[in-house]
């Protein structure tokens, strides 16, 4: 595990956007753990939220030209990550988002920022049915722009409706990478390390959701 993900899973555990216990999701599957990206909502959380977006994608060695955040919930996420490449990668990125409706007077259009063109980053906190991501696709195709990979904040690695996940699907549909600050694995690893005992009860759990449900 990478010094950022050590650090990242310290700082949702303190601040309970990573918890445990049983939570049931959308799909109905009861889940030993959860992880809220919404709580990502004051100024420090979303400062640090970008760094580490920015740590994974300068890890990632991805090549790209501009970032772009799907409306609503990327606007920001793609505005704070740019800001964080450029202060602490030295990564100088033009970003972009888009309009849930055009705009009928001054520039127009629904992109908003820079010219959303070339090798195109795409930021989102998760994936689960991958809707957005094929949404954002087809904005990126509209306007000539070509998807060259999308960041998430933490990958699940699991099942969807198949015996592959959303981000695999996605990765396999589009050929492009899907970078994750965080997976199912650093939990589980997090949690093996942690001197805490508290946290060592929910290890045969999350093995035992993992084995149900994971992907390969």
């Amino acid at each position: 595990m990478r010094q950022f993900q050590s650090d990242f899973l310290d700082f949702v555990v303190d601040h309970e956007i990573l918890k445990f216990g049983e939570f049931t999701l959308k799909s109905n599957r009861v889940s030993p753990y959860f992880f809220n990206a919404g709580l990502f909502n004051t100024g420090e959380k979303i400062a640090f939220l970008a760094k580490s977006y920015a740590d994974a994608i300068a890890s990632s060695g991805l090549d790209f030209d501009v970032l772009f955040g799907p409306a609503y919930k990327g606007i920001p996420l793609a505005t704070a990550t740019s800001m964080a490449l450029a202060t602490n990668q030295g990564i100088n990125k033009p970003f972009c988002f888009n309009r849930k409706e055009a705009k009928d007077h001054g520039e127009g259009g629904t992109i908003v920022g820079a010219a959303l063109t070339g090798k195109t980053l795409v930021i989102d906190d998760v994936i689960t049915a991958g809707t957005a991501i094929r949404e954002a696709a087809e904005i990126l195709a509209d306007n000539g722009a070509v998807l060259c990979g999308i960041a998430v904040a933490m990958d699940r690695q699991e099942k969807g409706t198949g015996s592959k996940s959303a981000i695999q699907e996605i990765e396999e549909n589009y050929q492009v990478p899907v970078i994750s600050i965080i997976n199912l694995e650093n939990i589980i690893d997090y949690l093996a390390q942690a001197s805490d005992p508290h946290f060592q009860t929910h290890i045969d759990a999350i093995k035992s959701y993992r084995s149900e449900y994971g992907v390969n």
